[in-house]
């Protein structure tokens, strides 16, 4: 399986380390990749760690739905984050899934995810 996992770049790089540690971890489920989303003919997931707003990461969100992917995303609540309204209203349980998670919780959402 392909993943892509997006994360915010500009201007979330303080959490560029869970990034990597999350793709750690969803290498165990097929190979992640940081490009190609707007491949045709790959079976890919889109994994988004949304705790940062990012228009990237939107934008990147909106071409995989247009594309018909299945959506992971990831969101780590505390006191000055707030979760987007599109992304909290797209979730529909099956093709776009929304979590609230902490670290530790996130080999269970992914082992659950990719069942």
């Amino acid at each position: 399986m392909k993943i892509y996992f997006c994360g915010s770049i500009r201007a979330g790089r303080q959490d560029a380390d869970l990034y990597l540690r999350l793709i750690t971890q969803l290498k165990t489920y097929g190979e992640v990749l940081t490009e190609h989303v707007g491949a045709k003919g790959l079976e890919n997931v889109v994994v988004a760690e949304v705790t940062q707003p990012s228009l990237g990461v939107g934008y990147e969100i909106g071409r995989a739905i247009d594309m018909g992917k299945r959506i992971l995303c990831l969101f780590r609540p505390a006191p000055d984050k707030r979760l987007s309204a599109m992304i909290a209203g797209a979730d529909n349980g099956s093709s776009f899934i929304v979590k609230n998670y902490q670290e530790e919780q996130a080999a269970q959402i992914f082992s659950d995810f990719f069942k």
